[in-house]
């Protein structure tokens, strides 16, 4: 088979790539300010590859991927020309994982990597005839912040997370800033994603802020607004769609340690956007979480906080008709 060279330039849905010796490795965050995100850049999670994914053109048959050892099971799919075509493994230690008997002819290649863990990428192989050449994914570009929901560990692969389902049906270019526990209003996140190109942006709050006791009734609507208006600097006019936790259980009702409860935190939320829209802000929008994903859907929380693969599979099939076309983003974008 012929080895590929890659370069950042082939990775899309990451904040940033790392040269680390003969390999490279996507970040969720700009990995030269690492030190910027505590801790550890975003609890580790700036590291995971989300939904960052390998993306170029081709006519070969048959592809292998090789990375360092991998210091976890990890799944990674390949996509051609938007249709899945399988899920490969690397099991902890393990350098590489190949797709083979894929149809003859040009097609656009996507290899989504594992959501939940760091990878560096050294190269990759195609057949000894084959070409291969980059394409730059020129859809409309959505950066999706919030939590572990967000980030769907326990989606069965990395094209089953909601936002890769979402993106895929309403043919979105996504970048996936879901950290979870870690998502805490941090101005430095808000900073980041001010200067990251976005024609839609979503921002699912208040889950991890009520697990961490993080921020109170005196702290929380005050975090949500300066770090709209952080974002706001750069991203006039860009759609900012607000979403409140989805269902939460007995976390709905419970009070945390600072006097917060769910139904709470979406009270605050949703009084926050309808300020700012007072305030002219004409492109911001609140939904709430359950109508999205609500008590009807509760047996799909096994552990009466995450949903499984398939509750993350309806909030992606939902997401178009619930949380976009709900508020009209779509036709705006589409514009």
């Amino acid at each position: 088979m012929k080895r590929l060279q890659l370069s950042e330039e082939w990775f899309e849905g990451a904040v940033s790539v790392e040269k680390r010796g003969d390999g490279w490795k996507p970040w969720r965050l700009p990995y030269q300010d690492f030190d910027l995100f505590p801790p550890n850049g975003i609890g580790n999670h700036g590291e995971f590859c989300g939904a960052a994914r390998i993306r170029f053109q081709t006519n070969t048959t048959s592809i292998v991927l090789h990375c360092s050892a991998v210091q976890s099971d990890v799944k990674i799919d390949c996509m051609s020309n938007g249709q899945w075509i399988g899920t490969g493994s690397i099991a902890k230690g393990g350098k590489a994982v190949s797709w083979s008997n894929l149809l003859s002819g040009d097609k656009l290649i996507e290899l989504w990597l594992p959501q939940r863990a760091a990878m560096i990428i050294s190269h990759l192989e195609i057949d000894d005839e084959a070409t291969a050449e980059l394409v730059p994914d020129h859809r409309p570009k959505w950066i999706a912040y919030g939590s572990s929901i967000t980030l769907c560990s326990d989606a069965d692969s990395p094209t089953k997370t909601w936002p890769s389902i979402a993106a895929h049906r309403a043919d979105f270019n996504v970048t996936s800033l879901g950290y979870g526990g870690n998502c805490h209003l941090e101005p430095m996140v808000a900073l980041m994603i001010r200067e990251l190109p976005a024609e839609l942006i979503t921002l699912c709050l208040g889950i991890n802020i009520y697990g961490a006791n993080s921020l109170g009734p005196r702290t929380f609507k005050a975090a949500i607004i300066g770090f709209l208006r952080i974002i706001r600097e750069k991203h006039a006019e860009t759609p900012i769609i607000v979403c409140s936790p989805i269902y939460a259980v007995e976390r709905e009702w419970k009070e945390n340690l600072v006097g917060f409860n769910i139904i709470r935190m979406r009270e605050e939320i949703a009084e926050v956007v309808e300020m700012l829209q007072r305030r002219g802000d004409q492109h911001l929008y609140y939904r709430s979480g359950k109508d999205w994903f609500g008590e009807e859907d509760a047996y799909l929380l096994p552990d009466n906080l995450h949903p499984n693969s398939e509750g993350y599979r309806l909030m992606g099939e939902r997401f178009e008709s619930r949380i976009l076309q709900s508020v009209g983003v779509r036709t705006k974008i589409k514009q």
